[in-house]
């Protein structure tokens, strides 16, 4: 009897294993799975948004030159003060001329030496000219005649230039200015030798307007374009900042460069600021804010869900089997504790915002309250 009952007592003690094996598999792999990561999830909306485009510019005289001597010497003279306005034409270095008056008196007496032989050699041409119409001179004679005046002629014609390169000469020896604007601090003294179209005496740049230069991505071109053509648009739309000061003035769009630089895949564009207190100086460096009331709807989410990885951003974004995934955006213009997302998500769709540092890529999640 004892016997008989054998076998079911094997066949229930064997399924009593296979439970149990189950039943740990099961409790192993409960252990195994991360628990669900508590989050706060906000659907992401889209809002008129008016706020600037900003892009770092850099202040540039409209008209700008170094002053070079045309001749080399002394400076003898310097007649301005270092920083004052000039105007076109007037006197600021004098430049020994000692040399260059020698030379010049020197071309007038090789001129005058030069007609005197044109003034003989015509003479002579006719005198032969005379003699050869009563077949009283021999014609090799004539024509001799002919060609002494022509080299006599040619000789004035070069001397007369001569007294012409000598005289500009001279006249470089006094260097002015070449437009109304502002001098700097002079870099030779009286005294010191010059060297010509080698020597900076000075620089000298227009002030009443000056010219903010900035980089543009080649996808906004079009946008510029129109900024350009928009007569309305030096009215607030370009202004220009200096830490957290903003120039009183507005400035306008006056071109934009013929080509984008295949480097960089930008292009130059410029603004001119008018600066009639003179405070805008060539060479400083600022924030061009670029007027954008959102030609559309843009798309808006809590600045606190975005993280940054290697330069990058991303948020997390809830799917199905209430699991998120990591996704790029590119951030556009912060509004106070949101900013605006330029590509990477669109309207209706969630992201996490509270515990996005505990998330990773497939991360099951639970949303809190």
């Amino acid at each position: 009897m004892f016997s008989n009952k054998l076998p079911y007592f094997s066949a229930a003690l064997f399924l009593g294993i296979l439970s149990s094996c189950g039943d740990k598999k099961e409790q192993q792999q409960q252990a195994a799975a991360p628990p669900a990561v508590p989050v706060s999830l906000v659907e992401v909306t889209t809002a008129d948004a008016t706020y600037y485009d900003e892009y770092p510019g850099t202040v540039t005289a409209l008209n700008e030159i170094e002053l070079r001597p045309q001749v080399t010497g002394f400076i003898t003279g310097i007649h301005f003060k270092d920083g004052a306005r000039v105007r076109k034409g007037q006197l600021l270095y004098s430049i020994d001329a000692q040399l260059y008056n020698a030379n010049y008196d020197q071309a007038v007496a090789n001129l005058n030496v030069q007609q005197a032989n044109l003034t003989r050699a015509q003479k002579d041409a006719d005198r032969y000219h005379e003699l050869e119409k009563n077949d009283a001179v021999a014609k090799q004679l004539v024509d001799n005649a002919d060609a002494a005046l022509e080299v006599a002629k040619r000789q004035a014609e070069a001397a007369k230039a001569n007294i012409q390169a000598v005289q500009t000469s001279v006249n470089y020896t006094k260097v002015t200015a070449p437009f109304d604007g502002v001098i700097g601090i002079s870099m030779v003294k009286v005294g010191a030798a010059i060297t010509a179209g080698q020597t900076v005496l000075n620089t000298v740049s227009t002030d009443t307007q000056l010219a903010v230069d900035f980089n543009v991505d080649q996808r906004e071109i079009y946008r510029f374009s129109t900024l350009m053509k928009d007569a309305k648009a030096a009215d607030s739309t370009f202004t220009l900042k200096f830490g957290n000061d903003i120039f009183p003035a507005t400035g306008k769009i006056a071109l934009i460069d013929r080509a984008v630089d295949p480097q960089t895949g930008t292009i130059k564009t410029r603004l001119v600021f008018p600066n009639k207190d003179n405070r805008l100086r060539s060479g400083m460096s600022g924030t061009v804010r670029v007027l954008n009331n959102g030609a559309g709807k843009s798309v808006v989410i809590p600045y606190k869900a975005v993280t940054e990885q290697l330069g990058e951003f991303f948020v997390y974004v809830a799917g199905d089997s209430s699991k998120v995934s990591q996704r790029r955006i590119v951030l556009g213009t912060s509004l106070g504790a949101n900013v605006i997302i330029k590509e990477g998500l669109k309207e209706g769709e969630k992201i996490a915002v509270e515990g996005v540092q505990n998330l990773r890529e497939g991360a099951v999640i639970k949303e809190g309250k």
